[in-house]
């Protein structure tokens, strides 16, 4: 099995190997659905293989319609100036295809033995659901003596995440104003990364009072219509309501909000039913073209809310769209933004099925 060290460690044992001259793994593999934390992964083994030795750098973005054989040339070119070699490959959707799964086990192969003494491959990945990961090609990957998890950032461990990033520029919040900026920035490590830096700009090593914090954190809530999405199927209906009046505020059009609700409403009206016909919910989620973690919100809330719904939250989207046009609907708001707000709340309040 693969050892899982966290990337600090990772990058401490590989500045060490650095430093005695030897040579890095062939294969690392990193995965997770936090760009901000899989970017600052990705920088960090990159400077690591650059101080070793491999200054010749190739990038490739992969899917299942790509064409691997790039893949195995990348790694078996001779370097021209005889320089060890980095190969990035990314597959952002996490689906290789059969071509591409046969290409990242000959890979994984190849990384056990001295074939890739000189080439370092660096693979990147979000975050693989339970099915992708008992994969024979993802299971060889988690083999790899380098694999890393990043792991997500739930918003109660948010404030922690926060001061373990401000005491690396000498600085420290009290507990209310970490709290108080975790709600600012909802979530969004990079919108939080921001205000960090600017922090460290603004005030001296030491403790900054609540006053001050702020002063200088402005409200970087990143309203967007994925984002109620999200907090609407992961039954979060406070911070559902809160993204929608945000979007209101902001003055985002109605018809795209209604656009992003009703279209996941509709998907799960049609996921629902065929699972009720008895097809397998994992291929009706194929078929629908749904993948990666929005595959285990909607699984997570087909299971939380009653089949029966699903019909009569499809038949509110619609009176949203004629009140939208400026159609009067019976036993509906006259206000379309409160009564999509209503819809949300169909959805996003827990319940059991």
């Amino acid at each position: 099995m693969a050892r899982r060290p966290d990337i600090d460690t990772l990058i401490r044992q590989l500045e060490q190997a650095g430093k005695a001259g030897q040579s890095l793994d062939g294969l690392y593999v990193i995965t997770g659905d936090e760009p901000l934390l899989v970017t600052e992964a990705l920088d960090s083994l990159r400077s690591c293989a650059t101080k070793s030795g491999y200054l010749e750098r190739s990038s490739l973005v992969m899917d299942a319609r790509s064409d691997w054989s790039a893949v195995t040339a990348a790694t078996q070119n001779v370097s021209l100036f005889g320089d060890k070699r980095l190969i990035e490959l990314k597959i952002p959707g996490g689906k290789p295809g059969k071509v591409g799964a046969d290409t990242l086990l000959k890979l994984t192969e190849l990384s056990r033995g001295s074939a890739l003494s000189d080439t370092v491959v660096l693979i990147s990945l979000p975050r693989l659901d339970k099915t992708t990961k008992n994969s024979k090609w993802a299971t060889a990957l988690q083999q790899a003596r380098a694999f890393l998890e990043i792991p997500s950032i739930e918003r109660n461990a948010l404030p922690d995440w926060i001061q373990s990033r401000l005491t690396r520029q000498g600085q420290r919040l009290e507990p209310q104003s970490l709290e108080w900026m975790a709600d600012k920035v909802e979530g969004n490590l990079l919108a939080a990364h921001q205000e960090i830096q600017k922090l460290g700009l603004l005030y001296p090593e030491g403790p900054i009072s609540p006053e001050d914090v702020e002063q200088a954190v402005l409200d970087v809530a990143r309203y967007d219509v994925f984002g109620l999405r999200d907090a609407m199927l992961s039954g979060q209906a406070a911070r559902a309501l809160h993204i929608l009046q945000g979007l209101r505020a902001e003055g985002e059009g109605l018809p795209l909000v209604l656009w992003a609700v009703g279209d996941e409403i509709r998907l799960l009206a049609r996921l629902s039913a065929l699972q009720a016909a008895g097809q397998d919910l994992g291929a009706a989620m194929r078929q629908q073209r749904v993948f990666g973690n929005r595959e285990n919100l909607l699984r997570l809330t087909l299971q939380r809310l009653p089949a029966g719904l699903w019909a009569v939250a499809v038949q509110h989207a619609h009176d949203v769209d004629r009140l939208i046009k400026g159609l009067k609907v019976p036993g509906r708001l006259d206000d379309p933004w409160e009564e999509l707000a209503r819809l949300v709340l169909r959805v996003a309040t827990p319940r059991s099925a």
